[in-house]
C-alpha cells in the first residue's frame, strides 16, 4: 500500500505508511544527520514500536550507508530496581537490538540508571545531555494514555528527568514483557517533558487501531498536561510516522 508523504498538519511533518516504509524513511533521516553532523548526540526510545528502525539501521550500517562511531546516545527511560543485566531492562533491550550490532563505543551510550537512583540524583541526566551538546534527534512513541517516555498524565510540562509512578493501564500495557503485570515495576526514571522538548527535532512513531484515539488526540485536541504528546504541538520540529490504522480519526 502506497504511503502519503509530507503532508503537514500545524508545525508537524506526518508520514502515514506501512511499519516497513516508516523504518527505512526514518532510517534514512539519521544516515542523512549522520553524514552532516557526524558526532550528533541521538536520543533513542524502547519498546515494540522501533524494532523495525533499529534493525533498518542496523542494516544500513552493515551496507557501510553510515556509522555511529562518533555519535553519543540518551534513552528516554529506565524501570526503577532494573540493572542492566537484567533481560526486562531497557538497557539490556538497547544492547541486544542496536548497540550491540553498531559501531557506537559503549561509553556513549547513555540509559539512565534504576539502581540507588533518587529523586536529586536522576536529574544529573540532564546534566550530561546538556555536556553532550543536547539532543539533535529524539525518538518518541506514545502510549495510549498519552504518555511520552514514562510522563503519565498530569506530568508538568516543565518537568526534567524524575522518578515516575507508573499507572497501572502502563503497568497492564506493558506485561507482554514480563510473567505477569505484577511483575512490572511500580516505578521508571524517565527525561522530562522538557528534556523531550528541548531535542532539536523530533520523531514520533504511532502504529496499531489502539493507538488512534490518542494520536488524534495529541495531534487535534488542546495541548494539556492531560495529554502529554498534546505538547508536541508546540515544537518547531516534529516528523510524524504514523500506520494507516493509527492515523484512521485524523
Amino acid at each position: 500500500m502506497a504511503g502519503f508523504w509530507g503532508r503537514r498538519f500545524g508545525n508537524m511533518k506526518i508520514h502515514i505508511c506501512t511499519k516497513e516504509q516508516a523504518a527505512q524513511r526514518a532510517a534514512e533521516r539519521y544516515v542523512q544527520l549522520l553524514r552532516e553532523k557526524p558526532n550528533a548526540v541521538l536520543g533513542f526510545a524502547t519498546g515494540s514500536t522501533p524494532l523495525q528502525l533499529y534493525a533498518e539501521l542496523v542494516r544500513r550500517y552493515q551496507a557501510g550507508d553510515v556509522s555511529f562511531r562518533n555519535t553519543t546516545t540518551f534513552n528516554l527511560d529506565e524501570y526503577v530496581g532494573l540493572d542492566g543485566e537484567n533481560t526486562e531492562s531497557y538497557r539490556y533491550f538497547m544492547d541486544t537490538h542496536l548497540f550491540s550490532k553498531i559501531d557506537v563505543p559503549k561509553g556513549n551510550t547513555h540509559v539512565p540508571s534504576g539502581i540507588g537512583c533518587t529523586d536529586a540524583s536522576v536529574t544529573v541526566y540532564d546534566d550530561l545531555i546538556a555536556a553532550a551538546g543536547g539532543i539533535d534527534l529524539q525518538l518518541l512513541g506514545v502510549g495510549r494514555n498519552g504518555h511520552i517516555g514514562f510522563n503519565e498524565p498530569g506530568t508538568p510540562f516543565g518537568s526534567i528527568t524524575h522518578i515516575v509512578n507508573l499507572s497501572r493501564s502502563t503497568r497492564e500495557a506493558n506485561a507482554r514483557f514480563f510473567n505477569s503485570v505484577d511483575d512490572v515495576p511500580r516505578q521508571a526514571v524517565s527525561m522530562g517533558i522538557k528534556t523531550v522538548m528541548n531535542a532539536r527535532a523530533i520523531l514520533f512513531f504511532a502504529q496499531g487501531e489502539k493507538k488512534a484515539q490518542v494520536v488524534h488526540d495529541a495531534l487535534c485536541g488542546p495541548v494539556t498536561e492531560d495529554v502529554p504528546a498534546s505538547v508536541l504541538q508546540l515544537h518547531p520540529d516534529v516528523e510524524l510516522y504514523l500506520d494507516f490504522d493509527a492515523a484512521k480519526l485524523l
